[in-house]
């Protein structure tokens, strides 16, 4: 028999998240994920002055504020033609990085292991161990939480960097279309040194239990493996045990096609991690056509426009429609080529070509592990990028180049944010935004069905995923597994903007 299923709201995840089962012999058949939340900034910011946007767009999310501050940056240099000075580009891409790293630590410590010391799997070997250091009650007379606190506190250290890169944290005004408004002198860029190597001890210390490159440097399962054997008191460690023993390998599969924008911008307009698509059954990077993104608004609370279902970001419109029969989300299903694609740590490896995640994906498929050992890989990667970044700035030199916009431009601004490909598409006319629309990652991993009824990438993960009584009325339900796999994108709702 078939029955129906209404989770949420979700805890430990950003914004509200409500997803809809429908359920058979104990197992997902089918799954709808929608975003309750409509937040319109898109259009806010119609009719306004473009440097506008540089207020407006960081406040669609307090956790994920620079991201959106850069795509905004990037559209409008797009727009006006600027290059940042390699200082900027330096600037830029530290408090990026410390933005995208921060919520990495707080999804492993804070959102994702807690789900391991509940009730569910009271009894296992490693329960002790993932109480102990994982506990979402941190305060409690037990002591557990012990690693959660520590990472916390390794967090508020760690926006010190951005206190002083761009002035604070969310919401810095510091980012611009050239640049860096915040020169960094001598003896900041030595305080800066000092809260990212206290950050490496942590990880070193904690997560990894060995140095950054070591880790970084794993290029195969069997390779792993062996780490795994040297650092068995880590914290990653203690996630591989967890993840063996319940099966997350056999969790939550992806669509098999990733995205990324590239990640981390170069002087010479490049990108320190490849910008592409990864194909696993033909396991190559495709180029990015970015003229083929489209939106599709077909199952979403949107006007549609006559005779064209999906649109490209630059002519879609946002038209709120909260009576349309057969919508469900306030989130529209965007698409690449007409394909659904998943973004995240997981994408920006592959694309990058890091071999360790290359051959977890070939052996596991995208799952709940391999998402989240892709992410954690991430920081070892990154952090020993920001000390040589730090030790390129050339004090005396320029941060931010002036430009001057257009009374008639059209711009795009691509980039990475911890949870995948974030890009921003804007029209200017008569020297105001005419046209601005945002299509986040969760927007990608989130997304409704399409007009071809094709689900996103968590609707098509979450089936064939069990259910599990933990309660003692029969007729109420939950599934751990459901929450290991949503989890394991990292939702953040409240950037699905429109």
């Amino acid at each position: 028999m078939t029955r129906r299923l209404v989770l949420g709201p979700f805890n430990r995840v950003e914004g509200d998240l409500e997803v809809q089962l429908e359920v058979a012999d104990g197992r997902v058949t089918e799954a709808r994920v929608n975003a309750p939340m409509f937040r319109g900034f898109e259009l806010m910011l119609a009719g306004r002055e473009p440097m506008d946007a540089l207020t407006i767009v960081p406040r669609i999310c307090g956790i994920c504020s620079v991201s959106q501050s850069v795509a905004a940056a990037r559209a409008l240099a797009d727009a006006c033609g600027v290059l940042m000075p390699p200082n900027g580009v330096l600037a830029t891409n530290l408090m990026l990085a410390c933005e995208n790293l921060a919520d990495h630590l707080t999804h492993f410590y804070l959102f994702f292991m807690p789900d391991f010391t509940g009730r569910v799997y009271h009894g296992r070997a490693w329960q002790a161990q993932a109480q102990q250091r994982f506990a979402a009650l941190a305060g409690s007379p037990t002591g557990g939480g012990l690693h959660s606190r520590q990472a916390l506190a390794a967090r508020a250290r760690w926006f010190e960097l951005i206190g002083t890169l761009g002035g604070k944290w969310p919401h810095t005004g510091a980012i611009l279309p050239g640049g860096s408004a915040r020169a960094i002198e001598s003896a900041e860029r030595v305080r800066l040194l000092a809260r990212v190597r206290e950050m490496r001890a942590f990880l070193e210390q904690t997560l990894f239990g060995t140095p950054l490159e070591e880790v970084a440097a794993l290029d195969s399962l069997a390779a792993l493996q062996r780490w795994r054997g040297r650092s068995a008191g880590s914290d990653l460690a203690l996630f591989l045990d967890i993840a063996d023993d319940t099966g997350l390998a056999k969790l939550g599969s992806g669509p098999g096609r990733y995205l990324s924008y590239g990640a981390y911008a170069e002087a010479d307009g490049g990108h320190i991690m490849a910008r592409g698509i990864w194909d696993t059954t033909r396991q190559q990077v495709l180029p990015l056509e970015t003229q083929d993104i489209t939106e599709d608004p077909r199952h979403a609370w949107y006007a549609e426009e006559a005779g064209a279902a999906a649109l490209h970001p630059m002519l879609g419109r946002t038209l709120p429609q909260a009576d349309k029969a057969g919508a469900y989300s306030w989130n529209k299903a965007p698409r690449l080529a007409g394909q659904v694609l998943e973004t995240g740590a997981i994408a920006r490896q592959l694309v990058d070509g890091q071999p360790l995640i290359r051959a977890a994906v070939q052996a596991h498929g995208g799952c709940v592990s391999t998402r989240v050992l892709a992410r954690v890989l991430e920081l070892a990667r990154i952090v020993p990028l920001m000390e040589r970044w730090l030790l390129a700035l050339q004090p005396h030199a320029p941060f931010h180049e002036a430009h001057v916009l257009p009374d008639q431009a059209q711009g795009i601004g691509l980039t990475e944010a911890a949870r995948g490909a974030l890009g921003h598409w804007l029209c200017i006319e008569k020297g105001r935004l005419s046209h601005y629309q945002i299509v986040a990652p969760t927007s990608w991993n989130f997304s409704p069905r399409d007009a071809a009824g094709t689900p996103g990438a968590l609707e098509a993960a979450l089936v064939g995923a069990p259910l599990d009584s933990t309660h003692d009325d029969a007729t109420s339900h939950t599934s751990v597994a459901v929450q290991h796999i949503v989890r394991s994108f990292d939702p953040c709702m409240v950037c699905t903007v429109h």
